[in-house]
């Protein structure tokens, strides 16, 4: 049997894992669009680099990456992807989450609720570890939660039992070919479903809202009133008071409704007020994800790095409570970066804001001027940001691009960001 793994960065590697342990007699080839793989390739496996289109490719099953475009594969075999077939294959429910921002965190929420309980909750997917690498560990009676982006969803033709529609934003249209190609990947979390799975959308968002509305399943918006809502600093399902919203550990009106998303996708196994509480206590907050750094004469540093599109940084202003310096740009992606300068302009918490990156000039564009500045290197504009914060102020890193005109992701500017701030 001949196996094509198509991309060979984290996913990839797993893949060849999991089918080289299935299928021992198999030959691998490994093709990618880099010069070399960015992972040492195994003995025996054949490498076929610079890559510009996955078409004409000889094999009986092909495993593409989720970056690649379903369109730019042509294989003489089966192409699937690991999506694709542990969801095919998983002997567990599973509780997929997607949308534009989010994921992470109310993926994360909903395992810690889970683990609060006392269920055997995995969580795979971006956030957690490869889907394959756990597939075989897991028993029927287990709950998975897997963080699913668009171009997991992209080409899968099988729904999770539960699908969590989070909010959706234009993102990644660098290699969607328009919003709506975005938009209908993400609709296939739910399009498969059965009349027994059930669907938790964001009912504040027309996109999440259209998806339920189209699925055959069971539909639950949160917030609502009937489930999941906060009402005068509290979690709420309908009129049962769960715990007061200070329980939860992350700041920002943002985060108390992937909280509501995250209670509304486990209320199927845990509806203990109690337990729920714990669940929410217990999650200290992912890295990256307006984390605070450090506090310098009276200034409190943020590090949102993980903010790669304009809604993530406005939703990051809306959870600071101190006047703040933002720190913004990045790559471009053919977004409406004039659009978020103007967002940014109508943020009355803004002091001033420090831009970086290929975007920076499209961004200025919506901004008043005098009210920013321009810069050629993060480090520069966190110097900037420390000469014109006063005590009380904050600085928040938020770029509200991807990163990779600068650096190789977005831990890698996250990480620098930190390290130039614990150095002032």
């Amino acid at each position: 049997m001949k196996i094509a793994i198509l991309g060979y960065g984290v996913e990839g590697e797993s893949v060849y894992n999991y089918y080289r342990a299935h299928y021992p007699d198999a030959t691998f080839t490994v093709y990618d669009n880099k010069s070399e793989p960015k992972n040492p390739l195994p003995a025996g496996v054949e490498f076929v680099g610079n890559v510009t289109d996955f078409k004409g490719i000889e094999a009986d099953l092909a495993i593409k990456t989720p970056a690649i475009p379903p369109w730019s594969v042509e294989v003489s075999g089966e192409v699937t992807t690991m999506t694709r077939e542990f969801l095919k294959k998983c002997p567990a429910p599973v509780i997929g989450v997607t949308g534009t921002k989010g994921k992470g965190t109310t993926a994360s929420l909903i395992k810690s609720i889970l683990d609060a309980a006392g269920k055997n909750a995995w969580l795979v997917g971006n956030i957690g570890v490869a889907a394959f690498d756990i597939l075989d560990q897991i028993k029927p009676d287990d709950i998975v939660v897997y963080e699913l982006s668009s171009f997991q969803l992209w080409d899968v033709d099988v729904s999770p039992h539960v699908a969590v529609v989070l909010g959706i934003e234009p993102e990644h249209l660098d290699v969607h070919k328009d919003f709506d190609d975005y938009v209908a990947a993400k609709s296939r979390i739910a399009a498969y479903q059965s009349a027994d799975d059930i669907v938790v959308y964001n009912a504040h968002n027309k996109y999440a809202t259209d998806i339920a509305l189209q699925a055959s399943s069971l539909s639950y918006a949160y917030p609502h009133q009937d489930g999941v809502h906060v009402q005068n600093d509290k979690f709420y399902y309908g009129q049962q008071e769960i715990c007061a919203v200070d329980k939860l550990k992350i700041p920002g009106t943002h985060n108390q409704e992937n909280a509501c998303a995250a209670i509304e996708a486990a209320w199927q196994w845990v509806q203990d007020p109690m337990i729920i509480t714990q669940g929410l206590e217990n999650f200290p907050g992912l890295p990256y994800r307006i984390q605070k750094i450090r506090e310098l004469d009276g200034v409190s540093y943020y590090n949102d790095s993980y903010s790669s599109a304009p809604p993530a940084t406005i939703v990051a202003l809306q959870a600071m409570q101190a006047p703040t310096i933002l720190i913004a740009g990045g790559l471009d992606r053919h977004l409406d970066y004039a659009g978020f300068g103007s967002s940014i302009a109508h943020s009355i918490i803004v002091k001033k804001t420090l831009l970086i990156g290929q975007t920076k000039d499209k961004i200025a564009a919506g901004l008043a001027e005098g009210s920013y500045e321009l810069f050629d290197s993060l480090e520069d504009a966190v110097a900037r940001a420390r000469a014109l914060a006063s005590e009380g102020d904050a600085v928040l890193f938020s770029p509200g691009c991807a990163s990779f005109d600068m650096f190789a992701n977005f831990t890698e500017r996250g990480d620098q960001f930190t390290e130039i701030v614990r150095s002032l």
